[in-house]
């Protein structure tokens, strides 16, 4: 099943790519996609809220939110975008088709992606072993984005630590990304646990949906607390075209990531504004966990990047894993002493 998952993946790329076009976008702007508002991308919103991509030269056209990062990664094949926010496996499985997929910046640099059991979850408790709540997973009904997804990829790397298969083990039920219709299906019962993006958790808390079973980002995987994840990426043919507004975008996305860091008494008024209608309550635990996982810098150092690509190695959902200076253009290198 994973296998032609897989095909039909790049079968959508293929197609597009079939189709492919340069941007049709004036001098001066940049259409940007992304998959959805998880707490990966609140650094766009900061720096569309602010202003800074103005300022830096760069205007934003189009801003879609495309629900999952294969849509992302084909509008940006097809010139339906310039620019595309998702996951490093939607990069990854880009540049199988296309070698020349370049990253523009780090969002994230831990795995996201948590796994949420619902309140009637009959299995290990919280506290339990990391492999023992794994195998508590056996025979459930788990939600996820959809196929090729960082959700799904989470799942298939916990499975395969225990020896388990995520396509015979458990059922993956695709959900989309809306966190609505997650938390919804978490609460009536049609699915027992999630794989979901940040910040559902939370959400599914503050609705007695359901808790937080287990986070890569807290920890709960060793050896796997830093990992580029969150990314922005696009195509070489690309930048070569709008070399001056990819980097005021990088300049202006840099500016957001810095405020993040320096000014956190400004991140829960942001967090508010971002994650419009979501419960006060479900905002609570999230400053920290923004500060944690969104890097002071854009760039990508080798031993985060490398981390990423263990795993999907791993995991088999992507077959063709460029090496770091294919991907990640000079500018974007910084040691791990930066």
């Amino acid at each position: 099943m994973r296998r032609l998952v897989a095909a039909l993946l790049v079968l959508v790329l293929a197609v597009a790519g079939c189709a492919e076009r340069t941007s049709t976008t004036p001098p001066g702007v940049l259409n940007v996609g992304q998959i959805s508002n998880s707490i990966a991308f609140l650094p766009l919103f900061v720096a569309e809220r602010k202003h800074y991509f103005e300022q830096e030269g760069v205007k934003l056209g189009e801003r879609p939110r495309l629900g999952t990062g294969a849509k992302v990664a084909a509008a940006l094949k097809s010139g339906g975008i310039d620019v595309g926010a998702g996951v490093l496996t939607d990069a990854l499985n880009l540049a199988r088709i296309d070698d020349g997929t370049r990253l523009v910046g780090d969002l994230v640099d831990r795995y996201y992606v948590d796994i949420i059991v619902g309140g009637d979850f009959r299995g290990a408790p919280a506290s339990a072993s990391l492999d023992d709540r794994i195998r508590a997973l056996r025979g459930k009904k788990i939600g996820i984005t959809g196929p090729g997804s960082g959700t799904e990829a989470l799942v298939t790397y916990l499975f395969q630590r225990v020896g388990m298969r995520s396509d015979r083990d458990a059922e993956l039920v695709n959900l989309g990304a809306q966190a609505t219709s997650a938390i919804g299906a978490l609460k009536t019962g049609r699915v027992d646990a999630l794989s979901f993006f940040q910040p559902l958790a939370q959400q599914a808390k503050a609705a007695g949906a359901g808790s937080l079973y287990i986070s890569p980002s807290r920890g709960d995987i060793p050896g796997f607390e830093k990992t580029a994840h969150g990314v922005v990426f696009t195509t070489k043919s690309l930048m070569d075209k709008k070399q001056k507004e990819i980097a005021a975008f990088q300049r202006a996305l840099a500016r957001a990531q810095r405020d993040i860091h320096e000014h956190p008494d400004e991140i829960p008024g942001l967090l508010a504004a971002y994650l419009k209608g979501t419960d006060p309550k479900a905002l609570t635990d999230l400053p920290p966990i923004v500060q944690r996982e969104i890097p002071a810098q854009i760039g990508f150092t080798r031993a985060s990047y490398d981390s990423a690509i263990e795993f999907h190695r791993t995991t088999g959902l992507v077959k063709r894993l460029p090496a770091y200076e294919e991907i990640v253009p000079p500018n974007l290198r910084i040691s791990a002493d930066n």
